[in-house]
Order: structure tokens, then sequence, then C-alpha cells
């Protein structure tokens, strides 16, 4: 049995699911009686984020694009700021319900990890920034509590990003200044290796939500050391992937899952490379994947904690949480210093 840690998860689609019919609040076996999302067995509820010693997460905005498999996505800004809003929206709805509390600055963090709340915390991590309609558009989602940012998930307007390889364009360029003066930080995840160098050279603010090893895994999704490195060096932490097919290359559905053994693997080499402490979760759990996807052994959020077992005891406490804790705590909505 695992002792019972603090989590601090780096990436949840919680309100993309909503947005598909999920009722988040219901208990697991109810939502999967009656999933809306077909072929994607669902993991994460309140409830089991809540049995697994979650008590804050970046919640994603996160807008769809026009593709193959997603007809009903956005062509243009002001479909990808639709699909935002309205995610926004349910977070607020559910603070009023009292189910999360929404965190935008450091000490708002701690004051909810030392408090009694039952409900989630949430920081808002806008996931690639085409609702953004442009730089000067930033301060909108600022004072909306957005605090963290993506400018890539696929190639936006903003950058090159996923399997589409291309620099920070004009407009990225600058976005990625607004967003260091403003204490926005950036998230690496997505950014095409071009537009991750050129977003460190304005020197942006950078951690990286979910995203795995590309020592292990080939793909501009995954980072190379040399990023990893980079995003230790400004205090940046990098969250694990809960996702077979960037755990081992080639991985495909029907195949067996791969273990979470595996997962430590990459958690291993992060270390040997910047140390423990810039390692955490980012399990991006029903992102678009359900428990078919999910590693050997995670049938259900409450499932995530096992991989603490698999890493040296001393570290365990800070990969679960205490690492993105203590980002959050010193660099939340903290602008950057002054260019020289």
């Amino acid at each position: 049995m695992t002792r019972s840690f603090l989590l601090i998860d780096g990436h949840l689609d919680l309100a993309m699911n909503a947005e598909a019919g999920r009722d988040l609040r219901k208990g697991l076996e109810a939502l999967r009686a009656r999933d809306p999302v077909a072929g994607q067995t669902a993991t994460v509820t309140f409830g089991e984020l809540r049995a697994a010693g979650t008590r804050v997460c970046f919640g994603t905005l996160f807008a769809l694009p026009r593709g193959p498999g997603s007809p009903g996505g956005y062509t243009d800004h002001a479909g990808a700021r639709a699909q935002a809003l309205a995610q926004l929206d349910q977070y607020r709805r559910w603070e009023d319900a009292g189910v999360v509390r929404l965190l935008r600055e450091g000490r708002e963090v701690e004051e909810h990890l030392v408090g009694e709340s039952g409900a989630l915390g949430v920081v808002l991590l806008m996931e690639g920034a085409d609702p953004v309609r442009d730089p000067g558009d930033l301060p909108f989602w600022v004072d909306s509590g957005v605090r963290v940012i993506g400018p890539a998930w696929g190639r936006t307007r903003y950058a090159g990003g996923t399997d589409a390889p291309g620099p920070l364009t004009g407009a990225g360029r600058e976005l990625v200044t607004a967003m260091r003066e403003l204490g926005v930080a950036l998230d690496a995840s997505h950014l095409d290796d071009a537009a991750f160098w050129e977003a460190a050279s304005l020197g942006a603010r950078m951690i990286a939500t979910h995203a795995n090893s590309r020592a292990f895994v080939p793909g501009n999704r995954h980072l190379t050391d040399e990023m990893a490195r980079a995003v230790a060096t400004g205090g940046g932490v990098i969250g694990l992937v809960f996702l077979s097919t960037f755990l081992r290359p080639g991985w495909e559905i029907g195949q067996a899952r791969v273990p979470l053994s595996v997962l430590a693997d990459h958690a291993r080499h992060y270390a040997g490379l910047v140390g423990w402490e810039h390692v955490g979760l980012g399990t991006d759990l029903d992102g678009g994947f359900g428990r078919e996807k999910a590693p050997a052994g995670v049938e259900r959020y409450r499932d995530v904690p096992a991989l603490l077992s698999l890493l040296p005891p001393e570290v365990r406490a800070g990969v679960a949480g205490e690492h993105w804790r203590r980002w959050l705590t010193r660099y939340l909505g903290a602008r950057c210093s002054p260019r020289r």
C-alpha cells in the first residue's frame, strides 16, 4: 500500500470532459454506466481525485481545432474563443457550487493547501493560445484567472507545435513577451523545438505540465534532454504523462498496456538530468484517451499514486505534489524580472 501523499496534477482536461457530457460530480461507476464518450473508459471524477489525495491541479481551457476527427472544431479565433469561454464558465459554475476553487496567486495556493476545504484547487491553464485574439487581449484572460498558457497544441497562430514544426510567429513573439510582463507562465509541453528555443530566449517562465522524455519516445511532442535542462534552469517542473503511447515507441491500442515501471524510467531519466526537484505529475488522464491507453494498473484515477512506490522513498512526496507546490507558491502570478 502506497503511503498517502499530497498530490498536485499538472494537467487535467476537466472542463473539456464536462463539455463532452461527463458529470464529474458523479461516482466513477455511475459515470461509466452512462458515459457519453464512446471508446474511452473514464478514469477521472472529483471523487476519484479526492480518493487519490489530489488537492490542486492545473485545469485546462482547451479549444479543439477542426480536423479529421473533430468536424465541430474551431476554424478561426472566434470559434476558439467561444470554446474557451464556455469552459471558463464551467469552472466558474463549479466554483459557485463549492466543487472547485480557482487559484490565481501563490499565497492562495498555500492557503488552500493548509486549509480544510474539500474543493479541488484549480489553476487555469490555456492549452493552445488561439482563443487569445492578439497580445493586447491577454489582460482579459489574466483578469479571468488564466495563469499559464501553452502557445501551441498543434500549429496555432502563435507557434509551431506537435507534429507541426515551426518557430514562434511574429504574434507569438509578442504574446510570449506580454506573458512575461504580466506574470503568465509558459507551458512548453506542445511547443515545437524551434518555438521552444525562441520562447526561452525571450525570457519566458517555462514549465512543462505534461511531457515525457524524447530519450525514450521520438517526436517533437516530447522533451529533449536539452529542453528539460532549460525548463529546470528557470526553476520549472516537468509533469509525467500517464499515456502508453507517450511511454513506449510504437505502442498501439490492443497491445498490452505499458507498465508503470516505464513511466518510472522517464522519471529517473529526468532526475538524472535535472534533479528530482524538477519532476512532478502531469497525468493528462481522460485527456482524449481513457483507461484503455493508461499504463497497466491504472484502472481509475485513484490508482495514480501506485507510480510513487516505484520511485526512491525519499523523493515520493516531492514527485507527488511538493515540487509543484514549491513552484506554485513561489511563481504563480509573479512577474518575471525585467530582461537586461
